[in-house]
């Protein structure tokens, strides 16, 4: 099944501290569409070091499923809907076999790690490139491209500066028609939600829509640096393939 057959597949992979789950609320406004929320999280936990400092990763493993083929296989069998937006983390492609990613559109979404490290650190003080995604969203485009797998890049700055325009450009990327309903939500959860919402999720909470951009005056933490100037680079190469 490709990309463009009766349902459709889309396969976000974010980094961390993105716009990720506001485009899983934006998507979740349009009548033809289904989300679900990080289907991937409890088996990224068990299957990394990343359990003992990730708040409510015990009800995480507990509540989840934890083989990532199984978590796969309801990915791809799941039809509820004619559109299927799975929001998933980048860093949770761990010891899995990628090839379901050709029945689907795949949206990798990235951000200025500059910004993305002040405000992760916020919750994990002490990140390693390996809870952050961006070496492995590189290495996630050279799979891509190499089986001719459709993907499209988004960037958050420039998605935040223009969001109809970018969202009309991805609702086209994926085959599907552009819905003005994604622009706004009402203030709250959704019942999609992970058990972690309570952890990460309160700008959005917060929110009715995607707010616009402002640029970040705060400090940047000094033990943070070399861990920037790694993602950087990566983050120049992602951008060369942004919508």
């Amino acid at each position: 099944m490709k990309a463009n057959s009766a349902i459709k597949r889309l396969f976000l992979w974010s980094g961390p501290r993105n716009i990720s789950t506001a485009l899983m609320y934006s998507f979740s406004q349009r009548a033809d569409t289904a989300v679900e929320d990080e289907p991937l999280y409890a088996h990224y936990l068990s299957r990394s070091l990343a359990s003992p400092y990730h708040p409510g990763a015990s009800t995480i493993l507990e509540n989840m499923e934890r083989d990532g083929s199984k978590v796969v296989h309801h990915m791809l069998s799941k039809r509820e809907k004619p559109v299927l937006f799975f929001k998933n983390m980048t860093h949770h492609l761990i010891d899995l076999d990628w090839s379901f990613m050709g029945k689907g559109m795949n949206i990798l979404l990235t951000r200025d790690p500059k910004a993305m490290l002040l405000s992760f650190s916020k919750i994990i003080e002490k990140p390693v490139m390996e809870d952050i995604g961006y070496a492995m969203q590189w290495k996630l485009i050279q799979y891509l491209k190499d089986k001719d797998f459709p993907f499209v890049v988004l960037e958050a700055k420039k998605f935040l500066l223009d969001p109809e325009g970018q969202l009309r450009k991805l609702c086209s990327a994926c085959g599907i028609v552009f819905d003005t309903r994604m622009m706004r939500w009402e203030a709250g959860p959704i019942p999609e939600d992970g058990v972690w919402a309570k952890y990460w999720y309160a700008s959005v909470h917060r929110s009715t829509g995607f707010q616009p951009y402002v640029e970040k005056n705060e400090p940047f933490p000094a033990h943070l640096l070399p861990l920037l100037a790694e993602c950087e680079p990566i983050y120049r190469k992602l951008q060369e393939y942004s919508l």
